[in-house]
């Protein structure tokens, strides 16, 4: 082998290192009998998922993982295969893939390392079931949401309210005072006018006769 050969095996080797030590998941696949354009619409795909899916040589890739925590994916590498990598969503791969299993009909699991733990061919499968982080956290967000937006329609209708209910009691007793007020003020000028008047006249009206009484005394002197 020519040094510029080993140079160029060598940096994919890194390349592949690289990849497995950044990757929050590694999938293994087995391309074989999926056509261009089937493999181009899988690639679209899988590119809109974040996923960075390549194929490479099983011997320079059993050199990249040769001492590493993705050592015992070597068992699988045999025959074509493809390496699909996320950096982010840990399901991706196997969720993108296998959607692509399904449609295409073909294709198939080799083996994965999600989050650091191995899955053979059918464990993937199980890992391929599990949402997408983005769709968990819109469930999530739509499971809380509507007590939250009930609780904040809520307390704004505590504060648009507490103004109207703030004013009507402080005018209720404006309106309740003002009658309390004059009534009493009126009602005893009133009652009180025929109760002066009223002994004032009675005695004039009774003294009269009194005067007159008398009368018949004088005119019994003077006889």
């Amino acid at each position: 082998m020519s040094t510029e050969a080993h140079k160029e095996k060598q940096v994919i080797i890194d390349e592949i290192k690289d990849k497995f030590e950044r990757a929050a998941s590694a999938v293994v696949i087995d391309y074989i009998g999926i056509t261009v354009s089937e493999a181009d619409a899988m690639r679209k795909k899988l590119r809109e998922a974040d996923v960075d899916y390549t194929i490479y040589k099983n011997t320079l890739a059993k050199r990249a993982i040769a001492g590493t925590d993705y050592e015992k994916l070597s068992e699988v590498l045999t025959g074509p295969s493809a390496f699909a990598f996320s950096y982010d969503d840990a399901t991706a791969p196997a969720r993108v893939l296998n959607d692509a299993i399904k449609e295409f009909k073909k294709m198939e699991f080799k083996a994965g390392i999600v989050e650091n733990e191995f899955y053979d061919a059918e464990g993937l499968k199980t890992i391929a079931s599990i949402p997408g982080r983005d769709v968990l956290i819109a469930k999530f967000m739509g499971s809380i949401q509507s007590p939250v937006s009930k609780f904040v329609r809520t307390l704004q209708a505590i504060a648009d309210e507490k103004p109207a209910d703030g004013a009507a009691p402080a005018e209720a007793p404006a309106e309740e005072a003002a009658p309390a007020e004059e009534a009493p003020a009126e009602a005893p000028a009133e009652e009180a006018a025929p109760a002066e008047e009223a002994p004032a006249e009675a005695p004039a009206e009774e003294a009269a006769p009194a005067e007159e009484a008398e009368a018949p005394a004088e005119e019994k002197a003077e006889e």
